[in-house]
């Protein structure tokens, strides 16, 4: 397996910049944010239900590729299920993400942490890639180049693990609150919310999908492996 490439440190999406500074990007709110009872705030409670649900699709001794940094503990658990033989590569195009990252899986050596933009091809291929929430904090076209690029580094037999938010059922008592999270903090959600991943880019055809939902429809897992 070859190294995945490189981004330079200088290259942030203007999204990013602009739109989650606040969130991502600053040394003062990283540390609040990272912490696991903040992380099950904003989830809602589920946050450990969630990660359990992704983390448990992988076995050990896998080589496993998790796109993107993920607040709170997701990574060490799923560091922990692929075992000292497994291994897991994260990439984040943010260099604070990566940093805050090494931190947390500084306890398991199989762990590779590294600078990288996703929406461009990775350069590796893996056993099996998760995306955890992820593809609602990006615009269209740069989550189409994702997920093309994530499908592609997955091998033949191997899986692919999406988590992510999904329309409410209609009766959600939650719904009003997320719409108005959507409007103000999380502007890219909606564009994901009107699609169906198992089918957003053509390289899609390639896999078998399963999906399901959960908290009366507000989040999704979908499943799919590589024919």
């Amino acid at each position: 397996m070859r190294d995945p490439s490189p981004a330079a440190a200088s290259e942030l999406p203007d999204y990013l910049r602009e739109t989650y500074t606040w969130a991502y990007l600053d040394h003062r709110t990283v540390p609040w944010l990272d912490r696991p009872v903040v992380v099950s705030a904003i989830l809602w409670g589920n946050a450990s239900r969630l990660m359990d649900s992704a983390v448990q699709e992988f076995t050990p001794g896998q080589r496993v590729l998790q796109a993107a940094a993920v607040y709170g503990d997701f990574s060490p658990r799923l560091a922990h299920q692929l075992g000292d033989k497994g291994q897991l590569t994260v990439l984040d195009v943010a260099p604070i993400q990566i940093a805050n990252t090494r931190r947390k899986l500084a306890p398991w050596p199989q762990a590779h942490v590294q600078v990288a933009d996703l929406t461009e091809p990775v350069g590796a291929t893996f056993d099996a890639a998760c995306c955890f929430f992820l593809l609602h904090e990006v615009p269209p076209h740069a989550r189409r180049s994702i997920v093309a690029n994530l499908l592609a580094a997955v091998e033949p037999g191997g899986k692919i693990v999406f988590v992510d938010y999904h329309q409410p059922r209609w009766w959600h008592p939650m719904g009003p609150i997320m719409a108005l999270v959507f409007r103000y903090l999380e502007p890219f959600a909606n564009s994901l919310l009107a699609d169906s991943i198992d089918s957003l880019v053509p390289e899609c055809a390639d896999f078998e999908w399963r999906k399901e939902t959960c908290f009366g429809g507000l989040y999704q897992k979908v499943v799919g492996v590589r024919r």
